[in-house]
């Protein structure tokens, strides 16, 4: 059983404020009421899963604590899946009903869903007496089921069960020194680990606050960290639109220096960001390295060194390991140069794939550690550098193991440089060749493949170079900001 609730801030609530998004505030004694209110009704029906329509709004929210609060799996549907992918996420999970916002228009998907409201009164017509469900919960059980992106087939579910949910955020409280003081702003979306889990159970489970920008703005930012925002949650897109404001917009200079933490993930950050933010404001953003599958993994610490282009050192309660191609572990002093697939245990790990059992056999290797398939390099002090996919950014040229991201951070480097991926493709020589895609910083002057080939050389190493390049207007990208290798030819 618990040893305690997910939200103890929820067993006696208060008038400190939980949750803000946009003008809409609610208090912890206000989200009590109404996610105790869903918890008893989703319990009396006896609902087994319940999908919730994730829109980046109060209402999902609500739904979402109070599914975990009744102990019923919660599967968050993104609002931007085309019919075909959320049809398979409904058949598959088979949720009992959809908990939406009342003025949620839902797709024709979802239309033999049973649906119920999951709105809270933020005028103050909200009942204090709906409690709190206080049955204890097994933290084996099921919380949230989280559809992967689904880049090799239909997307998988992702079964996370409660303690793997406590476990993350308890780690990532010590790494972060993360207490009910501290207010986060962020303006992620609500479907994925990212901006649910951390950006919205996380401050709920310390106690307190969230502050959601619905659509992210650096205005926005700069507004909430200058009255009472202390932490910054991103992905690099946000930061990268961050570090190219900063010369036009001084309030945002201000207050990205008075926040306490910054912090970027889903992707890796390109240095050049890293290096015009901590230039501009003085503070640093950290990185962290997580998945569905795993929920976080590593992180800088507040209280260590942030290191550009690394993603810190394995959290709390986590086990990782690199390992070469026959999973024989890499001895962790190998050096900077031993490029391995990382492979994690621990509490924070899922339990399954909804329904595929075939699929999650294959994801553990023996001693029931987790294959991630990021390939990654470490430091002599245990910092770990992520060099990329293992299907799609580890190059194998001229006998070297290459990963795409410290070229890709290389290329950024250079001044022709907007945006910049590296993939592989066969070369009959070296048996892959490092092939650029680049999206100008001024078209009409677009870099030469020699140009960036010597750039590259003299940062990194000559086997690391390009070998060919292609001009692009812009990268594609997912909803995380993650460049879309496969749309390029690149895996």
């Amino acid at each position: 059983m618990e040893s305690e609730p997910l939200f103890p801030a929820l067993a006696e609530p208060g008038p400190a404020p939980a949750l803000q998004f946009d003008d809409r505030v609610v208090t912890y004694a206000e989200l009590a009421a109404a996610a105790g209110a869903l918890a008893s009704r989703l319990t009396a029906a006896g609902a087994t899963r319940v999908a919730v329509w994730s829109t980046p709004t109060l209402e999902t929210a609500v739904g979402v604590v109070a599914a975990l609060v009744a102990g019923v799996p919660a599967v968050p549907l993104n609002p931007k899946s085309g019919e075909g992918e959320l049809g398979h996420i409904v058949a598959d999970s088979e949720p009992s009903l959809v908990l939406a916002g009342a003025g949620e228009r839902l797709p024709d998907a979802l239309e033999d869903l049973e649906r119920w409201d999951a709105g809270v009164d933020t005028t103050g017509g909200v009942s204090p007496a709906a409690a709190l469900p206080t049955r204890a919960l097994d933290p084996s059980s099921p919380a949230l089921i989280v559809y992967t992106s689904g880049t090799t087939g239909p997307p998988k579910g992702v079964v996370l069960p409660r303690r793997a949910i406590a476990a993350t955020l308890d780690a990532l409280a010590d790494a972060w020194q993360w207490t009910e003081d501290d207010v986060l702003v962020h303006g992620l979306p609500l479907f994925h680990v990212h901006g649910l889990i951390l950006g919205v159970l996380g401050p709920l489970r310390r106690g307190g606050a969230v502050r959601h920008l619905g659509r992210f703005s650096t205005r926005g930012v700069a507004r909430e960290l200058a009255t009472g925002g202390t932490m910054l949650f991103g992905v690099p897109t946000m930061y990268h639109r961050i570090a190219e404001a900063l010369p036009d917009e001084p309030e945002l200079v201000k207050a990205l220096a008075g926040a306490r933490l910054l912090v970027s993930g889903s992707a890796a950050l390109p240095v050049h960001d890293h290096e015009r933010i901590a230039s501009a404001t003085g503070r640093r953003v950290v990185e962290r390295y997580g998945m569905t599958e795993t929920l976080m993994n590593t992180s800088v610490r507040a209280d260590g060194e942030p290191r550009a282009g690394t993603v810190g050192v394995p959290l709390p309660g986590v086990e990782l390991r690199l390992v070469d191609e026959a999973e024989g572990e890499i001895a962790p002093d190998a050096g900077p140069e031993a490029v391995g697939e990382i492979q994690v245990r621990g509490p924070n790990l899922f339990t399954s794939y909804l329904n595929r059992p075939d699929a999650t056999e294959a994801a553990f290797a023996d001693g029931g550690w987790f294959r991630t398939g990021d390939m990654a390099v470490r430091d002599a002090d245990g910092y770990v550098r992520i060099v990329g996919r293992k299907a799609t950014d580890l190059i194998k040229s001229g006998g070297y193991k290459i990963g795409a991201g410290e070229i890709e951070n290389a290329l950024l480097e250079h001044p022709a440089v907007r945006e910049a991926a590296v993939t592989g493709e066969p070369d009959p020589d070296l048996g892959e060749r490092v092939v650029a895609w680049i999206a100008p910083a001024d078209p009409a002057l677009p870099p030469t493949l020699d140009d960036l080939a010597t750039h590259v050389a003299t940062r990194l190493s000559p086997h690391k170079r390009p070998r060919a390049l292609h001009l692009v207007d812009a990268l594609p990208r997912n909803d995380m900001g993650k460049v879309l290798k496969r749309a390029l030819g690149g895996g």
